[in-house]
This record gives C-alpha cells, structure tokens and sequence, in this order.
C-alpha cells in the first residue's frame, strides 16, 4: 500500500496489518508485526527526506513473513540503541526494537534513489482443527431386540387391528 507517513496514517496501517495477519491465521504475530511496521513508518516520518511517501509490504513466504518499508530517501538507516545509550530515551530506540522482537532485518538501496527497510518474523505453524472422535477399533455387536410374542399375519380378521369408533 503506498501511503504518506503521517502520524494519522500510521495507526490505520497497523490496523491493516494486523487485519491481514488475522486473514491469514497468523494471529500470534500481529503484536510484533504491528510494532515492527510502526516504527519503521516513524523512521519515513521522522527522517525521510524529500517527503514522507512510502510503500509498505507485507509477504507471507514458505516460512516467514516479511514485513517491508521503501521510501524515496536513499540515507541507509542506522540503529541507535548502543549499550551505553540512555535506556529512558524516547527517540533513536526503534530499529532496536525492530531487531529484539524479529527474526532478521536489513536496509537496502532500491534503484536510483531510495531504500527499502524490511524485517522477517517465523510464519507459525497454523492450528490444525480440531478431529472429530474417533470410533474404537473394536465395535461392540449392537444388542438384539426381545421378540414380543408370536408374529402377526394382519390379512387374518382375527389378528386385525381395532378400529375407532369415532368419525373422522
């Protein structure tokens, strides 16, 4: 989806997000998946140079999901949060982040001007639904019914039934 990274726009793209996720059973992702795509589009927001327009991607692969940004400033990001940063910081933390609650992500040059920020999360395995019991191996003979008494020939008059003496 291409998008201006707005402040107003990112939380709605987080909604999408986590709405396809949903679609594709892959619900246990949505948090970091939601986390992963805010920051990136705070990064566009916050540094993207000349304007803040993006494109965000999500792909579900074999095994992962990757989760991409590109924008039209070609400056590769850098990853603030080093050991020795203040940990009450409020800003410079965000690609940290993206990289504590992923798998892997990376910056690349996307053709003349640009670049593309990704990160991948594991697509987990979906729930098989649930199976029906199964019938024992072994199936018990199901039980005769008692005969009654002699069987009835219904042409003899004698063995007719009774009939009402109502109308109708």
């Amino acid at each position: 989806m291409e998008l201006q990274a707005l402040p107003s726009r990112i939380g709605q793209v987080r909604r999408i997000v986590s709405a396809q996720l949903r679609y594709w059973h892959l619900d246990p992702l949505i948090d970091r998946a939601a986390l992963g795509v805010t920051e990136l589009l705070t990064n566009v927001h916050q540094h993207a140079r000349p304007d803040k327009s993006c494109t965000v991607k999500i792909e579900l692969l074999l095994d992962r999901l990757k989760v991409s940004v590109r924008d039209s400033d070609p400056r590769l990001p850098v990853a603030g949060a080093t050991p020795d940063a203040d940990a009450l910081a409020t800003c410079g933390r965000g690609l940290a982040m993206v990289a504590a609650v992923s798998d892997s992500w990376g910056a690349l040059p996307d053709g003349e001007s640009g670049k593309v920020v990704w990160f991948t999360l594991p697509a987990v395995a979906r729930a098989a639904p649930p199976r029906p019991p199964q019938r024992p191996a072994v199936e018990k003979p199901a039980r005769r019914f008692a005969e009654v008494g002699a069987p009835v020939d219904l042409l003899r008059p004698e063995h007719a039934p009774a009939r009402s003496a109502a109308v109708g």
